[in-house]
């Protein structure tokens, strides 16, 4: 069955009435990088995120978010 060229054509001119020349482009990119993002994310094993777990740590160690606001912050404990 699938899509034959009129109703190609029909789609394509609803999304250009829809969201303008301009906008179309960007639509596209974002889309087959959505698309390559979620294949990219299925075809890593979970092995491979471990050990990328273990060489950059955590959020909170790597930015020292925590050691900032303990220093900014005043002592109470006079």
């Amino acid at each position: 069955m699938g899509l034959k060229l009129p109703e190609i054509l029909l789609i394509f001119a609803a999304l250009l009435l829809l969201f303008g020349g301009s906008r179309l482009p960007q639509l596209g990119s974002s889309l087959g990088s959505a698309l390559r993002n979620f294949k990219r994310g299925f075809s890593t094993d979970e092995k491979e995120d471990v050990e990328e777990k273990k060489t950059t740590g955590t959020l909170s160690a790597a930015s020292g978010v925590d050691k900032d606001v303990a220093a900014k912050s005043p002592s109470h404990h006079a």
